[in-house]
């Protein structure tokens, strides 16, 4: 998660354009090996071993290394070879814009010692980040635009962003989010959630956004916006509240309710003051993340 808030850190110190900061992102993810390829590559684990963890991060919210470590498919020396052997986001993401000649070598050190400092991190921060170390990045993150995220919500915004690691890919940028008492959609789809916690969550794109979008989450190619997209959305939608559904069961015993997901018809949502919008850029366009309270 260091990559993705180093980004947004860059873009609110006018480091980097956002054009420079997707490209850089984008080739981070094709350099990227995922833990399931290198446990496969190093005779750690099936390929079916990894196909059931992988399917089973759609139904429980963990690390790929915290699954196959429960059903035994790997060792935890195993698990830290494989951490140590993947490229460290963070710093690579960096020398990726050093190589396309947007920052200095000096300019990127003064970045990431201030971005260090910020953060309160380390100077050579692990390659994934623990659940403390992703939620205070997130708390600092929401800190800085003026918003104090706490305890539910907290836990709600941090499941976001690792589900779009998990499902949508992780070449993306968060950016600050903004407050607003009406926000006016172009394509979004919404879903309520009642109980311990109620609030409606949403995400609203452009069209060619949710092709795409949903190309990745479906992993198969749309290109024409039609009822597999909207279904796309809508499905993603409604995994991520059934895990955050899961997840306040096993953690707290409360049971929430989740209303079936839904396009909005109408062009303009009324929002309170404490709802907000937060735009995360993909490579291929941006998604308008809602919270609604």
């Amino acid at each position: 998660m260091y990559a993705q808030f180093f980004g947004s850190y860059l873009l609110n110190k006018n480091a980097v354009s956002a054009e420079h900061l997707t490209t850089a992102i984008a080739a981070l993810s094709e350099t990227h090996i995922k833990l399931g390829t290198l446990a496969m590559h190093k005779g750690y684990m099936t390929a079916s071993e990894v196909d059931e963890v992988c399917f089973l991060q759609t139904r429980e919210d963990k690390r790929f290394g915290e699954i196959a470590l429960e059903r035994n498919y790997l060792f935890e020396d195993q698990l830290e070879d494989l951490l140590k052997s993947q490229n460290p986001d963070y710093l690579l993401l960096g020398q990726t814009l050093v190589d396309m000649g947007v920052l200095s070598n000096t300019e990127l050190e003064s970045l990431m010692i201030g971005y260090q400092e910020d953060n309160k991190l380390d100077e050579s921060p692990e390659q994934e980040a623990n659940i403390e170390e992703t939620t205070a990045l997130i708390t600092h993150f929401f800190e800085n635009s003026g918003r104090d995220l706490t305890g539910h919500t907290l836990m709600y915004m941090n499941l976001v962003f690792n589900n779009l690691v998990r499902f949508i890919g992780e070449d993306f940028t968060p950016l600050a989010p903004v407050s607003c008492t009406e926000y006016n959609t172009t394509y979004c789809v919404t879903q309520a959630i009642s109980g311990p916690v109620t609030l409606t969550s949403g995400v609203d794109m452009e069209p060619d956004v949710a092709m795409a979008f949903a190309s990745r989450y479906a992993k198969m190619e749309f290109n024409e916006f039609d009822e597999y997209v909207s279904a796309s959305l809508e499905d993603f939608l409604n995994l991520h509240n059934g895990l955050f559904s899961v997840n306040m069961s096993n953690m707290y015993s409360e049971e929430i309710e989740l209303q079936p997901p839904m396009h909005e018809e109408s062009p303009v949502i009324t929002m309170s003051e404490d709802s907000f919008v937060m735009p995360v850029i993909y490579p291929f366009g941006t998604v308008y993340l809602l919270i609604i309270i």
